[in-house]
């Protein structure tokens, strides 16, 4: 029985000691602040671009600056990298429970009558994230079909 204590023991000791190094490991932004529009694929992605990309009745800075108004509200987002200025920002969003990162990216451009939104969120590993991100990106992007109208 004691053995079975000890390597219970352990086994959590390095799943904790194994979540904290994922939690505390820097993360290089400027690798996950790309345009949405380019065509790496990874698991566990969402991504809107083209003719899916949401179109609202507003100009493109208008646009980024109520994204990042309803991305920062969140708690555990914070943006990264970009600005409303460059026309394209990266947030970084914790999970709930184990901290996990994941990353949005957002460009908006002008078009005819508004702007266009292009979104591409992702996790920071190739791993799958229990639709983590599609959850928030839909949250964001209904909040922001809320606050501006369009899409």
């Amino acid at each position: 029985m004691t053995a079975f204590l000890t390597k219970t023991f352990y086994t959590l000791l390095a799943a904790l000691i194994g979540l904290a190094v994922i939690r505390l490991i820097p993360v290089d932004t400027e690798a996950f602040h790309e345009d949405p529009a380019l065509p790496e694929k990874r698991r566990s992605e969402v991504r809107l671009i083209g003719r899916e990309a949401p179109r609202y009745p507003v100009e493109a800075d208008e646009l980024l600056a109520a994204f990042q108004r309803i991305a920062t509200a969140d708690f555990s987002t914070r943006l990264v990298e970009g600005s409303v200025e460059e026309g394209m920002m990266t947030f970084v969003s914790r999970s709930p429970v184990f901290g996990f990162r994941d990353f949005t990216t957002v460009k908006a451009v002008d078009e005819a009558g508004g702007a266009k939104l292009s979104l591409f969120a992702r996790p920071r590993g190739n791993v799958y994230d229990w639709d983590m991100n599609e959850k928030r990106s839909d949250r964001w992007l209904g909040e922001l079909q809320e606050t501006l109208g369009g899409a």
